[in-house]
Order: C-alpha cells, then sequence, then structure tokens
C-alpha cells in the first residue's frame, strides 16, 4: 500500500483481473501466482493461451517459468538493482514513452540520473541475473503494447519492501504502462480480502479510506460521527505492539482471526511478547499456535455464518451471506459491538448493511456503495456517489497523488538485513504452497487436503544437496540465528544453488522460528524472503 500510494497516489491494484488475458506481455515479479493465486493464475493461462509474452522474475524456478520467454532468476533481496537496471536499459535505448513521462510524471531527470550506473553489467553481478536476459526482457516490456506488472510478497516482504514497489512504478512510469485497460500494475494481496482489510484503515496513521489521523479535518468528522475525541498521533503497528509488551509497557491485545504466533517471524520473541501480557484474547475458528497464550478464547464465525463484504484485489466490494447462523452464537462485529458498549462505549447495529452504510459515510472511495447497490454484482472503488458506476481502470486522466501527476523515486541496492556468511551459508526463502492456506488451521484438518501434502518438504537444488551429502528426502536440521527446526528435504531444481525454500503452513515445521527480525521501516512488514540459515545432517538423540 505505502510504496504504491507514494508513487500513484493509491495502495491498490490499477485494473481489473479480467484485463489479464488482454495483455501482450505480463511481468510476473515476486509471485508465484500458480499456488499463491490460482485464481489469477487461471488468467494468466487464458492469456498464454491467446499468445500473451511471459516475463518471470522470481529467484525460484515456478510454475510459470515453463511458459516464460525470459526467466529474471535474481537473487533474494536484489528487487531494486533489477528494476533499476531494466530502466536504464529501457532509458538508455530510447524506448522510454515521453510524451507520458512529460505530461503525467514528475521527478523523471533525477531517476534517469540516477540508474545510470546500473548498467546491464553491474546488475549481473548484483542480481545474478544475466546481462543479455536483463536486455532482453527491457526490450520486450518497454516495447509492448499492453503490458502488466503482476507483483506478490515476493516483491513486499523484504526489509525494502516499500522501495521495492516504488521500484516497480518506475518502470511502469518509464514506459507509460499504466492507466489503460489491460495496462498497469496488479498487486497481488495475500488473502481473500486483504485489499478490503486495508481499506478499512487498520495501519495506526490512517482512518478508512486512507485518511489520515493526523489531518485536523480527517480527525473532526470522524469524532463527530462517533461522538468521540480521537488520538492526535498514530498508534504502533501490530509487530511493533510486541516489541513494547516484550519490553513490560504493552499490557494487551485483542486478537481476530491472525495467528502471529505461527505466521509471523522470528516466534521465540513473538511468543516471549504473548507471555508478557496481562490480558490476551483471541478470537478464531480452530485453536491455533497463538490461542495457546490467549487468557481467553471466543468462537470466530466462518464466511458462511456471517454476512457481510470482501473486498478482492481488483477493488472490487463484494457480498457474502451466510448459510448458517454462527455456531459460536454471534459473528464478529456483534461481539465488538457488545465489548464495546460493556466497555463504556454504546455500539450497535441492527445488520452488517448499517455498518456499510456508515462506512460509505466516512469513506469518499466507499461513497457511493451500499449493500443495495452490490447485491447482484460487486463494486470496484473508487465509487464516490450513488450513481457512480465504479472504477475498473485507475489513472485513466489523472494520478490520486497531490496535483494529478505520478512520481518516479530514485532508489539503491540495499540487499537483505541478513546476508549470508561462513557460519549460516544459505538464503532461506519462505512463502506458500498452493494445497494448503496460511497458517494451516483448517486446510490441515480437510483429510483431502492433507493427503495431497501431508507434510512440510526444504526444497534445495541438486548442488547444495551433494555439497552437504544429503539426499531426498533425509531429515535435516535447518538453524538459524535465533532458533532451529527438523524437516525432510526435496532435491528439487525449483531451488537455485545457494537458496532453499519452506512453507510456513505446518506446526511441526515452524519456519518462522528462523526468519529475520529485520522489517520495513515505513510499514513494519518483515522480511520474510530472505534469512541466513545453515543445514545439518539430523542426528536423533533418542536412537
Amino acid at each position: 500500500m505505502a510504496g504504491l500510494a507514494t508513487s500513484l497516489g493509491a495502495g491498490a491494484a490499477s485494473n481489473s483481473l479480467d484485463q489479464i488475458e488482454n495483455c501482450d506481455l505480463i511481468l510476473i515479479f515476486g509471485s508465484n501466482t500458480s499456488e499463491g493465486h490460482p485464481i489469477v493464475s487461471l488468467n494468466v493461462h487464458r492469456a498464454i493461451n491467446k499468445g500473451t509474452k511471459i516475463i518471470v522474475g522470481d529467484p525460484r524456478k515456478i510454475e510459470l517459468v515453463r511458459y516464460a520467454d525470459v526467466w529474471l532468476n535474481l537473487k533474494p533481496g536484489t528487487n531494486i538493482a533489477l528494476m533499476n537496471g531494466l530502466a536504464n536499459v529501457i532509458i538508455n535505448e530510447g524506448l522510454q514513452n515521453t510524451d507520458f513521462i512529460k505530461n503525467r510524471t514528475e521527478g523523471f531527470d533525477e531517476f534517469k540520473e540516477h540508474v545510470k550506473s546500473f548498467t546491464p553489467e553491474y546488475v549481473e553481478k548484483i542480481t545474478g541475473v544475466k546481462s543479455e536476459d536483463i536486455i532482453k526482457a527491457a526490450r520486450m516490456y518497454a516495447g509492448a503494447k499492453n503490458a502488466m506488472i503482476l507483483y506478490g510478497l515476493g516483491v513486499t516482504e523484504h526489509r525494502t519492501g516499500t522501495e521495492n514497489a516504488m521500484s516497480v512504478a518506475n518502470l511502469a512510469l518509464s514506459c507509460g504502462h499504466i492507466g489503460r485497460n489491460s495496462t498497469g500494475i496488479m498487486a497481488l494481496r495475500g488473502q481473500n480480502n486483504v485489499q478490503g482489510a486495508s481499506d478499512m484503515g487498520p495501519m495506526p496513521a490512517i482512518f478508512s479510506g486512507y485518511q489520515s489521523v493526523t489531518d485536523p479535518k480527517n480527525r473532526e468528522k470522524f469524532e463527530k460521527y462517533w461522538n468521540i475525541t480521537l488520538p492526535t498521533t498514530a498508534g504502533l503497528k501490530s509487530v511493533e505492539m510486541l516489541d513494547e509488551a516484550v519490553k513490560g509497557k504493552f499490557k494487551g491485545v485483542f486478537i481476530v482471526g491472525e495467528d502471529p504466533a505461527q505466521t509471523d517471524p522470528d516466534i521465540h520473541h513473538v511468543r516471549k511478547a504473548l507471555k508478557s501480557m496481562e490480558f490476551v484474547v483471541c478470537v478464531d475458528l480452530f485453536p491455533t499456535e497463538t490461542t495457546n497464550f490467549a487468557h481467553v478464547i471466543l468462537p470466530g464465525a466462518s464466511f458462511a455464518e456471517k454476512d457481510g463484504t470482501f473486498t478482492n484485489g481488483e477493488r472490487r466490494v463484494q457480498r457474502i451471506r451466510k448459510a448458517i447462523e454462527p455456531l459460536g452464537g454471534k459473528a464478529e462485529w456483534q461481539i465488538i459491538c457488545e465489548l464495546a458498549t460493556s466497555m463504556g462505549y454504546p455500539m450497535k447495529y441492527n445488520n452488517p448493511s448499517e455498518i456499510m452504510d456508515e462506512i460509505a459515510a466516512l469513506t469518499p472511495i466507499y461513497g457511493g456503495i451500499s449493500y443495495e447497490r452490490i447485491e447482484q454484482c460487486g463494486i470496484q472503488w473508487p465509487c464516490p456517489t450513488k450513481d457512480h458506476p465504479g472504477t475498473q481502470t485507475l489513472y485513466q486522466e489523472v494520478f490520486s497523488r497531490p496535483g494529478g501527476l505520478a512520481r518516479f523515486v530514485p532508489l539503491d541496492q540495499k540487499g537483505p538485513g541478513e546476508p549470508t556468511d561462513e557460519q549460516y551459508n544459505l538464503t532461506l526463502i519462505t512463502g506458500r504452497r498452493r494445497e494448503h492456506y496460511n497458517n494451516g488451521s483448517m486446510t490441515r484438518r480437510t483429510a483431502g487436503i492433507s493427503q495431497l501434502y501431508p507434510d512440510e518438504l526444504l526444497e534445495i537444488s541438486a548442488e547444495d544437496a551433494k555439497r552437504l551429502n544429503l539426499v531426498d528426502a533425509e531429515i535435516v536440521k535447518v538453524s538459524s540465528r535465533r532458533g532451529e527446526i527438523k524437516v525432510k528435504i526435496k532435491v528439487t531444481e525449483r531451488s537455485q544453488t545457494g537458496s532453499v525454500f519452506l512453507s510456513f503452513h505446518y506446526q511441526d515445521a515452524l519456519s518462522n522460528i528462523l526468519t529475520s527480525p529485520h522489517r520495513d521501516p515505513i510499514t513494519g512488514t518483515p522480511e520474510f524472503k530472505a534469512c541466513a540459515v545453515r543445514i545439518d545432517k539430523f542426528m536423533d538423540k533418542s536412537a
């Protein structure tokens, strides 16, 4: 959200998902789309079947590489160098969209000067991507009529995640590949309602619709509607809450549908924080690693047990309708209302439709959305008025930054917060598998899915396995500076020499025991995609 908002004005996908199949070229960057976003990948495959060219930028040889015209097999954490290198070729060869840059952007001259040093040969030394592949990809992207960039958590889950997203925007702006149908940037969100959750203002510096809490006009609007005095400064991000808990300064937390004791990085730190708190409340469907630390557990409601909306990755606000009454007796919105009322702030709605009406009243981008309007078909924000049809493609005329111009941002390559060394000589990348969902608390309880992928496997290259004298299916010990786990290995061509891969779905192989404490300084997003580990043969002490 933060990176795209800085460069373009809105932290969301610029286009509709159905526009993907009509692209001439798709650059898939830091997204294992087939496994992390299998429905989106159907659009990609339809495009491939129509002859769309594919560029894949990913450290792993993901499934989509087999369809790629170019695979930019960069080393983990070298995203900015690669994006700067592509821009360098485009500008040096005069392939940039001069009219678009002149009329719709600012800061290009500084950006142009900055990327001069990022020659393909220099970038090859940093990223490991062959200079000829960098040149080929740059020419293909610049030469396409309608090109889209699909990017995922491989861009954002780095200590430079915000800057990585800005570097993606820089590339699109240099070619004018944004603001038209089938031409733009699709930020693929990690779960089904991440966009909707972001829109509602969970970050401590914003109200719903990305309205700053430090703006007196915004505060006045919300204070008047809610009949309450609001803070004038931003609060803590979730990871900062845990930091303060370890220091003894943060006493309680209310966790809804989240499992930080499994899915946050540096789990030992997270668990120490949860143990340090005086009061932990969890609302969830099933027991999780985090509910082990809860003083009170309240039953959550599944999607089939509540009415409401999901806002998907193309900004489409869609209705969901309960098939049965909540098995626990209440939906989460009812729990929150009753808790607020018992704590002295009366909060009452007759139904979720009234909550949506309040959202529309306070959130300009949702201003024209109501349950009545989305009963049959969802609407994409921004939809400011009740007669507005919604917006399929952003930025067709102006960008939503002040002055209406997009902004080029010169960026330096920084690399992972924890590079490899002699002791920890492999880079661990973490991610998802198609068969499982997030912490696995639901999918691991599903017999059919568990048969497909019953156990976690550490993916390692044949070269690294040979160097370490390991064989396929052998159980090993994986260690980082924070802890160790044991796991079975899978020798595969998906991993490049020097890097290994784990998912975070399995309780008996908690990969986030290993992951790095480094974070993006702007958003607090942890660096899940790169930490230094070592692999040793597992010695069973009980034998």
